[in-house]
């Protein structure tokens, strides 16, 4: 192309962008090992440098210019002075859902998991103002939610929550230590509508020492979305979920629904088997207030005869209830072999058929914690011997009807 002296030679819009935007040479790009830092005295390549000192990039210079140092023999769960320990996750301030701390202690002996809500930093925005009302949920998996939820007061307008508020489980035995999960949900309370979900962690319970707390700092996680092919039908993603539902159901058999705490003795002084019945915890909510009014009702059998039934007494609004009521069943020690003892709670309704919310069953064809109790109390004679027990919507056998 001819160009005339003193005239400007045309640009296309294409050739002006693409010289803006590329104004000089490619440079290569850096490897992405070269942004994370390296063991003291350690090259690249894993080889010792001359010199003993590791080449940093400028995101691992601390903001005194200095490199930060570096432990090899540091352990990631790290210990304060006071014997808390500490679980060093990385929490970033700026996460897109915010961090969470808190402190878990269990306490074998008492049979209780207490979880100390601390506080929140930096969580996500939920209302229109820029803001959220958030409060923490404790959720005991496997379980009925409405068994074993415990939560915080509400905070409101902040992303910034300080709770400091102490959640304690009663009748965690070690048995549930070893299997279950703790799920720790912070939620938005929203009084118009339902209330909307932040983020969530869950720990594995097998994690904690008991008498040993424990510290967390950590980044909260979006909820695990159900596996579904965006290419699926609305009736093949309902199927999906149902089969999903169906398989968590077999996992875990039963539905959890409250603990209750069981003292046994067999007085050879009386010549039979006393049955305490001390307390309840979270008990699943069965009225409209969210509460319950329990009682229970103990059965040895067989009972050809049906005169082995006991009840406590009502115990009005409550998930909770203390009964401190024993019952006496005359019986020969060597027939205890023989029976079976039956533990059910129910929740009283006026004028309507009482609703069932959980039982038990203890005898030798019982499992875990059922059978043990029942051993040691055959043999340990004229001896008082608790165990926490959990109940199950397995409605256990006939002749349970009022």
């Amino acid at each position: 192309m001819t160009v005339r002296k003193g005239e400007k030679m045309a640009i296309t819009i294409q050739e002006h962008m693409a010289i803006n935007v590329c104004p000089g040479p490619i440079r290569p790009i850096k490897q992405i090992s070269d942004y994370f830092p390296r063991c003291h005295g350690l090259g690249a390549d894993g080889a010792r440098s001359p010199t003993g000192h590791t080449d940093l990039s400028p995101l691992d210079i601390s903001p005194t210019g200095r490199p930060p140092a570096f432990d090899p023999t540091a352990d990631p769960d790290v210990r304060m002075e006071d014997g808390t320990e500490i679980d060093s996750y990385d929490s970033d301030d700026t996460t897109a859902l915010g961090t969470l701390e808190y402190d878990l202690l269990y306490d074998q002996e008492k049979c209780t998991l207490q979880c100390n809500v601390l506080r929140a930093k930096g969580l996500k925005p939920m209302d229109f103002n820029g803001l959220a009302d958030p409060y923490v949920k404790l959720h005991l998996l496997p379980g009925a939610c409405k068994a074993n939820k415990l939560k915080t007061k509400t905070v409101r307008n902040t992303l910034n929550p300080t709770w400091n508020e102490n959640l304690t489980y009663c009748g965690i035995t070690a048995e549930d230590m070893a299997r279950k999960i703790l799920r720790i949900s912070v939620c938005d309370e929203d009084k118009l509508s339902h209330n909307e979900f932040i983020g969530e962690t869950r720990v594995p319970l097998r994690r904690l020492k008991s008498g040993q707390k424990k510290h967390f700092n950590i980044c909260l996680e979006r909820q695990a979305p159900l596996a579904s092919p965006s290419s699926m039908t609305a009736a093949l993603r309902g199927i999906s979920c149902y089969l999903k539902e169906l398989e968590k159901a077999e996992e875990w058999e039963l539905e959890e629904r409250g603990r209750i705490l069981l003292s046994l003795t067999y007085s050879s002084a009386r010549g039979g088997l006393v049955v305490g019945i001390v307390r309840c915890a979270h008990l699943a909510a069965m009225d409209v207030n969210g509460y319950s009014d329990p009682y229970v009702k103990t059965y040895l059998k067989p009972d050809v005869e049906k005169k082995s039934k006991h009840k406590t007494s009502v115990k009005k609004k409550t998930l909770n209830p203390e009964f401190n009521e024993e019952f006496f069943y005359e019986i020969e020690q060597n027939e205890l072999t023989k029976r079976s003892l039956e533990i059910t709670v129910w929740d009283y309704d006026l004028g309507k058929s009482n609703d069932f919310i959980g039982g038990v069953t203890l005898g030798m064809n019982s499992k875990g914690e059922c059978l043990k109790h029942w051993t040691e109390c055959m043999s340990a004679i004229d001896k008082t011997v608790d165990h926490w027990h959990t109940l199950t919507n397995e409605l256990p056998g006939s002749n349970l009807n009022d």
